[in-house]
């Protein structure tokens, strides 16, 4: 449904890409209609071995239909043998929708990984555009 105010995709975009910044993420946009972003959440790295673990979004808009298709990703890499850590995890889910706060400190580092807070920020944002959210799970 196309509301009176609604916001142009590249004005979308823009602001899809102050969201991203605003949660530490790094926004890029590959196309006219796409903006993703990445955020290193957790690092831990010792002479034996590390790990990182990463937050991702893409959005992608149909201009066509008001729509921002989003989906989004938490990809842990290991090397080594990883510096020991403590873990502090909560994971809720609501349908398809998870939230999961974790956090890691330990030797060689930590950090705090909030998946889903890219999701929250970024369905507000839409919906006040006047497009219509959908949150894809592959």
């Amino acid at each position: 449904m196309v509301t009176v105010n609604t916001f142009s995709p590249a004005e979308l975009l823009k602001r899809l890409s102050l969201v991203a910044s605003s949660h530490g993420g790094t926004p890029s946009m590959p196309d006219d209609n796409t903006v993703k972003s990445t955020l290193t959440a957790i690092k831990a790295k010792w002479l034996l071995g590390g790990r990182t673990v990463t937050s991702n979004f893409t959005c992608v808009l149909d201009p066509s239909t008001h729509e921002a298709h989003f989906r989004e990703s938490a990809v842990e890499n290991s090397w080594g043998l990883p510096p020991p850590t403590f873990t502090v995890q909560s994971t809720s889910q609501y349908g398809s929708r998870v939230k999961e706060t974790r956090v890691q400190k330990g030797v060689g580092g930590g950090g705090t990984l909030e998946f889903g807070a890219f999701r929250e920020s970024v369905e507000r944002t839409v919906k006040d555009a006047g497009w219509e959210f959908l949150y894809e799970v592959l």
